[in-house]
């Protein structure tokens, strides 16, 4: 469902107007409370009016943007009880996938992940918030595939359309050396095939970003 950018050569009109509107919602081109229009957005897509309704339909299914009464369409605000239940369901959740993957892994797996964590860390050095929210974003759903577990991955690719906006508010808040990062011991412990201990490490990694995204609540207004 929701993929890492890509050559989107081959993809029909619908799809690619849909991963670009995404990934404007996932990696925080749009901001928390921001409004959309159809007409604003085919302009700046250079897109037909179709596709772009359509992907918009889908984004409001799946919790990424919200449709209001007056028919504004809008990045949700989240609020302290939605960062708790996100807390909670990516505590159950991300620890499960990696546990699952850490069963699967293969070599070019961990080479893949390496690559990712490495491309990561240079981000995080350089001060690059759109390097780090895509690499971020790219070594959790590498982990999410390998896990093989397509209904638990649907709903933690969700999730993350949900909070990617205000990670992106974060980001710009503390800069990216302050950002939390606990993959180098994710990949330490698969690549010893614990996966206890790669699924408390991820755990870590969640719970440590998502608490920085809860208190973005105590430094606003």
């Amino acid at each position: 469902m929701i993929k890492p950018q890509k050559n989107g050569a081959g993809l029909p009109t619908h799809e690619l107007v849909y991963r670009q509107l995404r990934d404007m919602v996932l990696f925080g081109d749009l901001v928390p409370g921001q409004a959309v229009t159809i007409q604003g957005l085919t302009q700046y897509l250079s897109a037909g009016m179709t596709p772009v309704r359509e992907a918009l339909r889908r984004l409001i299914a799946e919790g990424a943007l919200e449709a209001q009464g007056n028919r504004r369409i809008s990045v949700p605000r989240l609020t302290r009880a939605n960062v708790d239940e996100l807390i909670f369901a990516r505590q159950a959740i991300d620890p499960k996938l990696v546990f699952m993957a850490t069963s699967n892994i293969t070599k070019a797996n961990m080479a893949a992940l390496t690559v990712a964590d490495a491309a990561l860390d240079n981000a995080i050095f350089t001060g690059d918030i759109q390097g780090y929210l895509r690499h971020n974003y790219s070594f959790h759903y590498m982990l999410y595939d390998m896990a093989d577990a397509p209904i638990l991955r649907s709903v933690a690719l969700r999730m993350w359309l949900q909070f990617g906006p205000s990670l992106r508010v974060v980001c710009g808040r503390v800069g990216t050396q302050n950002l939390v990062d606990e993959h180098k011991e994710v990949l330490l412990a698969m690549a010893a095939g614990d996966a206890e201990r790669a699924a408390n490490a991820i755990r870590s990694d969640v719970l440590q970003g998502m608490e920085q995204v809860r208190r973005t609540f105590d430094t606003s207004d």
